[in-house]
């Protein structure tokens, strides 16, 4: 997500300086015009505003507080902008952190996939300041078609964690359903075609069918990712003492298709890794 998020703002005119941790990820924006720092403390050092795009919680914690990370340098009245999909008491703790700096910090995690990304189609969920997000505002204007003020820092993450949750599950109701189909005799094929006219279709599910019949091999949001946000949901659920029954089916479907060495594949792969189980078992 972030090197097409990355692209987006370079089209639209904003002067760019990137880092990744895998250095090679960097190259197509290279080519693009941005700057590539060093380490991350060099893009704390060039910008006003720095965006993340993190994959997990320890990851964001050490970017932001590691040595050599955006806080290592002086980053009084610099603006943060984390964008990646974190547990809420992460963004909080980020937040103090970049209190203590002195500098601004907003979560706001986006929906949507590389498609959206690319041309700009996002949809913020932003938790901070009014004041903070006006400032981030003509940023997050450049990526999003839409930005939404949540609450205060955490409530962001958590927004993002509510929508992420009924459609992990829908992935995985969507494999039970094709799978007793399967078994009793349906073709996946007509299944899809079916159930995509009618109720039973999400807004995303007609995209995906190509994936879900192995035509295609893109990927928009892997399984491993799937599995880790469904993590995250989990413990802020316990946190909050919210039961998490088909929560915890979900992970367990997710570890599944992991150990069969499915992480890097699409989330939607879950549907036909299911069929296949059953021909197994059968």
């Amino acid at each position: 997500m972030g090197a097409p998020m990355a692209l987006r703002l370079l089209e639209t005119g904003f002067p760019l300086t990137v880092w990744n941790r895998t250095i090679e990820k960097t190259e197509t924006l290279t080519e693009s015009g941005a700057s590539i720092a060093a380490n991350a403390a060099e893009v704390s050092a060039n910008a006003e505003i720095v965006l993340s795009m993190l994959g997990d919680d320890d990851a964001a914690r050490e970017v932001f507080n590691g040595p050599d990370g955006l806080l290592s340098v002086p980053v009084r009245n610099k603006l943060f902008i984390e964008m990646g999909t974190l547990q809420p008491q992460t963004a909080k703790d980020l937040e103090s952190l970049c209190q203590k700096c002195g500098a601004g910090f907003i979560d706001a995690p986006v929906s949507g996939t590389v498609g959206p990304a690319k041309e700009g189609r996002l949809m913020a969920l932003v938790g901070g300041s009014e004041a903070d997000l006006e400032r981030a505002r003509p940023v997050l204007d450049a990526l999003t078609r839409r930005i939404v003020h949540v609450g205060p820092v955490g409530h962001g993450s958590l927004m993002k964690l509510v929508i992420n949750l009924p459609l992990a599950v829908y992935w995985q109701s969507l494999a039970e359903a094709s799978a007793m189909g399967h078994a009793g005799g349906l073709d996946l094929s007509v299944m899809l075609d079916v159930m995509k006219d009618s109720g039973a279709s999400l807004a995303a599910f007609p995209k995906k069918i190509p994936e879900i019949l192995g035509q295609s091999a893109a990927v928009a949001f892997n399984i491993d990712t799937l599995h880790k946000d469904v993590k995250s949901i989990l413990e802020t659920g316990r946190e909050l003492g919210v039961p998490m029954e088909m929560t915890n089916t979900m992970l367990s479907a997710c570890e599944s298709a992991q150990k069969a060495g499915l992480g890097s594949t699409d989330a939607v792969t879950l549907v036909r890794f299911m069929i296949d189980s059953l021909n197994g078992s059968n």
